[in-house]
């Protein structure tokens, strides 16, 4: 299977090349580095004597916000680890956040042979940690050639990737092999692999490591001089769309005009998924005639009707100012859903549409406890959003079960830690 997967893989990767390079262009922040997509990392030296080298790939922020107490960890440990990522987003992230950390910082290479090979050859760890869906069939086969094991930790499988690889059996064989140890992040992602037929003995589930990030929580004098900046009246309630995706702002937009028709002091905030589609955002708020401003111009002059937070990494410092978090791409069209994982760890009342699929069991898991509610479509979102506002005691309810919830399902970081240090006692034997 793996010599038809290099087989194919130049020429999808030529027909897949120009929308990727015109994402590219759109976000912007490629240019740096740029050769490491084909494998051009710095020749870095052997490992030293009783110091194990790990190659961490975390694909973007939301990865990379999540990882950073296994890397201090690691650090205080004497793991040398080179850190790499997919995105812009999150290279800029690792850069502004892990330099201390790690021993070099850089973008995975594209996986095919030659890219792949060249890569490892430079990096040459002596153990691969791969984070949620990172799987490269390349990649692990480098691993498995050269014998250095692979943990895939916070491991899970959305809905469509499980479908289409339990209906083509090869496929799913040619993304597990090669994985020395799996820690899914639940245990519906557990029964996922093991249908898959990864071998029992070796997953370990140890938990979602994003509910044990901890957020600075702002003091009062700080949110006050967040919301000035933002433009947000000190005195509104704050609706918050985390990672908002098309069609989303819109929904917010209307659930915003039906909550102040109903004489409810309140004001919008919009944190779309990509920051890049402010230029489609702008025109869809202009023609609503409410006010609005973005962050990444710097600070607002005044009190606006609606603030879209269009930077990279501060979501969670932004959720900390919400009365309500709808957790996006979960309204129809949109099925597969953002994490609701950060919302609830703050301890945020939470809404979310049905498409949920890439967090399923952690969203049935916040409706069933009471700590989320899940609305069908725009109109339900906007009566939902009414419902809550007006409703102080309910929103109250909600947040202490996210937060009881966060605080029954964290220790994933631990259980990670004691996983890893078993496979860097066998390197030294």
């Amino acid at each position: 299977m793996l010599w038809l997967y290099r087989f194919l893989f130049i020429p999808a990767l030529l027909v897949m090349a120009p929308r990727y390079v015109l994402r590219m262009r759109k976000r912007g922040g490629y240019g740096e580095n740029f050769a490491h997509r084909f494998g051009r990392h710095p020749n870095l030296p052997p490992s030293a004597p009783g110091q194990p080298r790990v190659w961490l790939q975390a694909v973007s922020v939301g990865e990379m916000l999540a990882i950073g107490p296994i890397l201090e960890a690691l650090h205080r440990d004497g793991v040398a680890v080179y850190l790499t990522t997919t995105t812009s987003t999150g290279y800029k992230l690792a850069l502004e956040r892990y330099r201390a950390l790690t021993i070099g910082i850089g973008y995975f290479p594209i996986d095919g042979w030659p890219f792949a090979a060249r890569a490892w050859r430079r990096i040459r760890p002596d153990l691969v940690i791969l984070t949620e869906g990172e799987r490269w069939p390349e990649h692990l086969q480098q691993a498995r050639r050269r014998g250095v094991p692979v943990i895939c930790v916070n491991a899970r499988l959305s809905d469509r990737s499980f479908a289409r690889l339990r209906a083509f059996g090869p496929a799913a064989r040619l993304m597990l092999r090669g994985v020395t140890r799996l820690l899914p992040a639940s245990p519906q992602d557990e029964m996922r692999f093991l249908e898959l037929g990864f071998p029992r003995g070796r997953i370990v589930v140890t938990g979602n490591i994003k509910l044990d990030v901890q957020v600075p929580v702002l003091r009062a004098a700080e949110r006050a001089q967040l919301r000035r900046e933002l433009g947000v009246p000190e005195t509104s309630l704050l609706v918050l769309g985390s990672s908002t995706w098309p069609g989303e702002e819109a929904a917010l937009v209307t659930a915003l005009q039906r909550v102040r028709e109903a004489g409810v002091r309140c004001a919008l905030l919009l944190v779309p998924r990509h920051a890049e589609r402010r230029t489609e955002i702008e025109p869809l708020l202009a023609a609503t005639g409410l006010t609005f401003h973005f962050r990444s111009r710097g600070a607002a002059a005044g009190e606006v009707d609606v603030a879209v937070g269009d930077t990279t990494g501060e979501l969670r410092r932004l959720t900390q100012l919400a009365d309500l978090v709808f957790v996006g791409k979960s309204l129809p069209p949109q099925s597969e859903g953002q994490t609701p994982v950060e919302a609830a760890a703050m301890a945020k009342p939470i809404l979310f549409g049905p498409g949920m699929s890439n967090f399923r069991a952690i969203a049935e898991d916040l409706v069933r406890r009471g700590a989320a509610q899940t609305v069908t479509d725009p109109a339900e979102l906007a009566v939902a959003c009414e419902e809550l506002l007006r409703d102080p005691a309910r929103r109250s309810v909600l947040a202490q079960a996210a937060a009881q919830w966060r605080q029954e399902n964290a220790g994933a970081v631990q259980r990670t830690l004691a996983v890893l240090h078993e496979e860097f006692s066998r390197l030294k034997r």
